[in-house]
């Protein structure tokens, strides 16, 4: 229901002014120059913003701690002193706990290890280009000598990094250390400015010594400095008072008290320096402070008492109404105060009381805030006074901040009030809803709607309820009342629509529902042209999280291409808090997706891009994606380190609930058994697989992870020495990606079935240029062998080969698991051995293992002349290299680290990013190689080098 104006009834009756029992506001003191030898001798140049809007510059200089009541502490004086030994120093705690004035305290005298710029955060400083430009002027006033080629953003959106490496360069040349006070951080919250502002940190080396004060941890690594011992921290502990200075507290303004009524005011605020100040003021109008002081401690009435009496009570009766109707909100401005009086007064007053001192501050931009203590009490006294006027004063803000672009206040506002209509409404309407689901404030936002009573009905509140359950992995649920509600919803909502496929794809993600997902997918495109063009940037989580969720769902059923599409969307999210995670993921995912193609190497690259967008945006570890480290698992299990696979598998969290994602439940049953096989314990594996399928999946099943679970029981079973098992074990289950061809060839020659097709399957996997290393190793393996059964003369060449597809990659697992065959053929080759010394030491010859004595009635019953020849094309006759084989010229040291990458499988453009060279360059130089090595193709040349060892290190 829109909001109109109404003329509420006060709330306090109309009577005489009071006057004023505070003293009138003192005059300003002179900004307190930086200490230091190169602070600044006058006041700064004007200066502008990006914007062209002039800077403020009491914002750029500390405040000036007052002269008579302020105390001086030493004790975190001398903490600071030693923290800005550092490169970060963290100043943290609760509204009145003195931080402000304990830095400005700590520059004043000098204390600092070079001198100082102070900047002031607000709201407004999160542009790119704003924020830069206020540190630049931060540093000209309390710093000076910047010199002008540092420069100045341009835009307010933006700010270009060549000037944050010359203001880096600038700071590292000083003789001295340059600190940088950032006070009241809670503001940065932007991502990309913490980013920013990190890599400054980094790029001075300890020359910057940064102090951030504030009452929350700004979004800066903290954790990464902890790591280092580069962060020191002064928290709410270390800046309550003790009793000492409580006493002090008392002294100062006039209350030499003894030490009962000091033990009371400290038992009672817990050293909060606001509130003993405040206390102390309260004391001075009491006939004995003493007796007034030592009775606090029985509640907290005497403290409410007076600011009631002595402050509410003085003021006139308008001044009075607003203020208890204002007391709801932690900030006011004029027009919302307006609007919850229904009197047009409310700047006056709220700026008389802020010159009067009334506890009552101004903020820069048009707001006002109440001293938190005060308002308090204000607000226990509204509900004494007038309990039945709260949840309406609530509503009335609600709209109000909601018509003026403060969603997430209008929201909390109406779920205090109970109005869970409107709440939700708010949460929808903001296409808001995937920050329930993801994000920072995803917890709360959950706390806060699982309260919402079963009886509230409306369309946004049913969607938002879904919401919730899918939060705790109750995709049924979830279904069933999207089902129930979606005939429901106009079609003209754009946000309830959206709402709608947000949840269907989340439900699909835990269900493993591919109809679920495409026809999500298909109602999103049909919404996609009526999507608000802002949506990304106010909400980028929103479509992230539908891209992931499809991603995710897609991957379930093996449609990898798919997939791959819809996760790379997600993972090129805006970088933002609310999706740090959900990139992150998709990151992992398409990992994963790079495993199963078999590239391991990708997919670990991708998992070490995967942390460091992690890091970048200070997402905890404790926080990031389970997939992560099952691909780190499966890549350690390719090269053959279990231990490291063990590891990585003991920091997912395992075990899922029947509703969990099934991609993580499916991952976690394959590589443990993965695992078990490396172990040498088959059967094992074979439970671990049956029990994956008959409870961590349940009813979840698809044609992928049936095919998954079946290939690992066949490697299990041919593990164990049972090829008809393995073949069994494929029966009625499609196969489509290469690594399963591979598998299930495997079992067919162990089995001595369909050789002729089997052996022409794996050689067109061996040619595929999108097989990945993985899976062609194994295939090559499997060609060798069967060539060496017929005595082929192919057997070392397509041994070599395979040692070559694994080496870039270090893939000791395929060779494992042909262990028996591997160590025999190896034997025979010791060249080839010795070529290879990354390769297990138990299944390469020994060092000095004498040539084996050639006599003709050993091997096969090819004899003697056929063993002859087939080793002579092999290469392993001692013989040299025939002269054809030589480069026509030598390989220039460019053509070199070219043709390693190109060992690596890497693309050109991927050669090309790695080297620093442009894409035509490479192209160039593998043209030349061809022609020294005479060979036609990038393929060919790796293998002709590779067995000439012009690729082995010099």
């Amino acid at each position: 229901m829109p909001y109109t104006r109404a003329a509420p009834a006060p709330l306090v009756p109309a009577g005489p002014a009071a006057p004023p029992v505070l003293p009138p506001a003192p005059a300003p003191a002179s900004p307190v120059p930086t200490a230091g030898a190169d602070a600044p001798a006058g006041p700064p140049a004007p200066a502008r913003l990006p914007n062209g809007d002039p800077m403020l510059a009491t914002r750029v200089r500390p405040p000036h701690p007052p002269a008579a009541a302020f105390l001086h502490r030493d004790r975190l004086l001398g903490r600071l002193d030693a923290a800005a030994l550092g490169p970060v120093t963290l100043v943290n705690g609760p509204a009145g706990a003195g931080k402000t004035l304990l830095v400005a305290d700590w520059l004043a005298r000098g204390r600092l290890p070079g001198p100082a710029g102070w900047l002031t955060l607000e709201p407004s400083d999160n542009q790119p280009g704003t924020f830069w430009a206020y540190v630049r002027e931060a540093l000209q006033t309390g710093v000076a000598g910047l010199p002008a080629e540092v420069g100045a953003p341009a835009r307010a959106e933006h700010v270009e990094p060549s000037l944050l490496l010359r203001l880096a360069a600038w700071i590292n040349a000083r003789p001295r250390p340059t600190v940088l006070v950032l006070d009241e951080c809670e503001h940065l919250d932007n991502l990309r400015l913490a980013e920013q502002l990190h890599d400054l940190v980094r790029h001075t080396d300890g020359r910057l010594r940064l102090v951030l004060v504030g009452r929350s941890e700004p979004l800066l690594p903290l954790h990464r400095y902890r790591a280092a011992g580069e962060l020191a921290e002064i928290r709410a502990g270390e800046l309550a008072l003790n009793r000492a200075e409580t006493a002090a507290v008392l002294e100062r303004h006039g209350l030499r008290v003894g030490p009962a009524a000091v033990g009371a005011v400290h038992h009672a605020l817990s050293g909060w320096t606001a509130g003993v100040r405040l206390l102390a003021l309260a004391a001075q109008e009491a006939d004995d402070p003493e007796a007034y002081l030592g009775r606090i401690d029985a509640g907290p009435t005497a403290l409410s008492d007076f600011l009631l009496a002595e402050v509410l009570r003085t003021q006139p009766a308008p001044t009075q109404d607003l203020l208890l109707r204002c007391s709801l909100l932690g900030r006011v401005h004029p027009d919302l105060a307006d609007a919850l009086t229904g009197r047009r007064d409310g700047r006056r007053i709220l700026d008389r009381l802020h010159q009067d001192n009334a506890f009552t501050d101004a903020l820069p931009d048009g707001w006002y805030r109440l001293h938190p203590m005060f308002a308090g009490i204000l607000r226990l006294h509204l509900r004494a006074a007038a309990p039945e006027r709260v949840d309406e004063l609530r509503v009335r803000a609600a709209h109000w901040l909601a018509g003026h672009g403060q969603y997430r206040a209008a929201l909390d506002h109406a779920a205090e009030a109970g109005a869970w209509a409107l709440a939700a409404r708010l949460l929808v309407d903001e296409f808001a809803l995937g920050e329930l689901l993801a994000g920072r404030d995803a917890t709360r936002l959950c706390a806060l709607f699982a309260r919402m009573p079963p009886t509230e009905h409306s369309p946004a509140a049913e969607l938002v309820r879904a919401a919730v359950h899918l939060t705790r992995d109750e995709a049924a649920s979830a279904l069933t009342i999207l089902e129930h509600v979606e005939p429901l919803l106009p079609a003209d909502r754009t946000a309830l629509q959206l709402a709608a496929v947000l949840v269907r794809t989340g439900a699909a993600r835990l269900l493993g529902s591919a109809p679920l997902a495409d026809r999500a997918a298909r109602r999103a495109g049909e919404l996609e042209h009526r999507v608000p063009a802002d949506l990304p940037e106010r909400h980028p989580e929103l479509l992230t999280l539908m891209a992931a969720d499809l991603g995710s769902t897609l991957l379930w059923h093996g449609r990898l291409d798919e997939a791959c599409r819809a996760l790379e969307r997600a993972a090129r999210a805006p970088v933002s808090p609310t999706t740090a995670r959900l990139r992150h993921d998709a990151l992992c995912r398409l990992a994963l997706v790079d495993h199963l193609r078999g590239w391991p190497g990708r997919a670990e690259r991708r998992v070490r891009q995967a942390d460091e967008e992690a890091d970048r945006s200070s997402l905890p570890p404790e926080s990031r994606t389970e997939v992560r480290d099952l691909v780190l698992a499966a890549t350690a299990l390719e090269r053959d380190e279990p231990a490291e696979a063990g590891a990585a598998l003991h920091r997912t969290t395992g075990g899922r609930a029947p509703d969990h994602d099934p991609v993580v439940t499916l991952g976690t049953g394959v590589v443990r058994a993965g695992l078990l096989l490396a172990q040498g314990r088959p059967d094992s594996a074979l439970r671990l697989l049956d029990e994956t399928r008959r409870h961590g999946l349940a009813d979840r099943t698809s044609d992928w992870s049936r095919e998954r679970l079946a290939v690992t029981a066949c490697a299990a079973h041919l593990a164990a020495g049972r090829p008809a098992a393995a073949v069994a074990a494929l029966d009625d289950v499609p196969l489509r990606a290469p690594d399963s061809l591979v598998v299930a060839a495997r079992a067919r020659l162990a089995a001595g079935r369909d050789e002729q097709d089997t052996l022409a399957g794996l050689r067109a996997l061996r040619d595929d240029p999108a097989v990945g290393s993985a899976t062609r190793t194994r295939a090559l393996l499997l060609l060798a062998q069967a060539a060496a059964e017929h005595d082929g003369p192919d057997s070392a060449r397509l041994l070599a080969e395979a040692l070559a597809a694994a080496e870039p990659e270090r893939l000791r697992r395929p060779f494992r698991e042909s262990a028996p065959w591997v160590r025999r053929r190896l034997r025979a080759l010791p060249h080839l051995a010795r070529a290879h010394g990354w390769l297990p030491a138990d299944l390469r010859p020994p060092a000095r293992d004498p040539a084996p004595e050639r006599r003709p009635d050993a091997g096969t019953a090819a004899g003697p002349t056929a063993r002859t020849s087939a080793r002579a094309a092999t290469g392993t006759t001692a013989e040299p290299l025939p002269a054809a084989g030589a480069p026509v010229e030598p390989l220039t040291g460019r053509e070199r680290e070219i043709l390693l990458c190109a060992a690596r499988l890497l693309s050109t453009q991927e050669i090309a990013d790695e080297l620093y060279v442009s894409p035509n360059t490479v192209k160039t130089h593998l043209k030349s190689v061809n022609r020294k090595l005479r060979t036609a193709n990038r393929r060919d040349a790796v293998r002709t080098a590779t067995r000439l060892r012009l690729l082995d290190a010099p």
